[in-house]
């Protein structure tokens, strides 16, 4: 049960995040979290976007290591 907390917490953060994405054309979905790994996908603009890996770790990652308890990394799945 608690692996769905940490799935919420992470919605969450994603959909304060959402409206930042969707300015720009792109959106972001919560595959999973497995272990404090956090899988995302990223669409739209966002999936073909080449600051698409500065978005994940500088802007995603961060709110999700400073918000979440548990989280320990993101990862982009396509």
């Amino acid at each position: 049960m608690a692996n769905a907390t940490i799935e919420e917490q992470v919605q969450e953060v994603l959909d304060k995040l959402r409206p930042f994405l969707l300015r720009d054309g792109g959106d972001v979905e919560l595959v999973g979290v497995d272990e404090g790994v956090v899988k995302v996908r990223l669409m739209g603009a966002c999936g073909s976007c080449p600051s698409s890996t500065i978005t994940l770790k500088a802007g995603i990652e961060r709110a999700l290591l400073e918000e979440v308890p548990g989280v320990t990394e993101l990862e982009q799945v396509f």
